[in-house]
């Protein structure tokens, strides 16, 4: 890789999600133009950070094959969207079937100041569409969404 990156992050041994939570954490704090490397071991990495990458304005420049079955990513920061706020709460409710995600979430909401961000994070399908219909229905507003 030709382009020395301000940031490399080695995420080997982590399961997806991991290695594109980890570049987004990285990548939200970067100025625009800056470059990170991902290195990543795990199979759905490139899936993840191709659909995240098309949706926040980032751009996945370069990937190499490494030793090991890993692959490194350049990641450069876009502007084509602003990285969203950071979460003042995160809720991981990976595992949970629905409606548990949106029924927890409520429950840390309403224990939140006005102004707060909570980020959920769910693996139920359904849950999308729970977000959904509960922004439709309250005063809450839905900042990001990464799938």
């Amino acid at each position: 890789m030709s382009t020395k990156p301000a940031v490399t992050l080695d995420m080997s041994g982590l399961s997806c999600p991991a290695p594109l939570i980890g570049a987004k954490k990285i990548v939200d704090d970067m100025e625009i133009g800056q470059t990170m490397l991902l290195i990543s071991d795990c199979p759905g990495t490139p899936d993840d950070l191709l659909a995240w990458a098309r949706h926040t304005g980032n751009e996945v420049t370069t990937t190499e094959k490494l030793e090991g079955g890993r692959t490194a990513y350049l990641i450069t920061r876009g502007g084509g969207r602003k990285a969203a706020p950071k979460a003042n709460v995160t809720l991981d409710m990976r595992g949970a079937t629905c409606p548990g995600p949106i029924l927890e979430a409520k429950k840390v909401l309403d224990g939140m100041q006005s102004g707060e961000m909570l980020m959920l994070v769910s693996n139920c399908p359904g849950t999308p569409a729970d977000v959904d219909a509960w922004v439709n229905n309250t005063p809450l507003e839905l900042v990001d969404r990464v799938e």
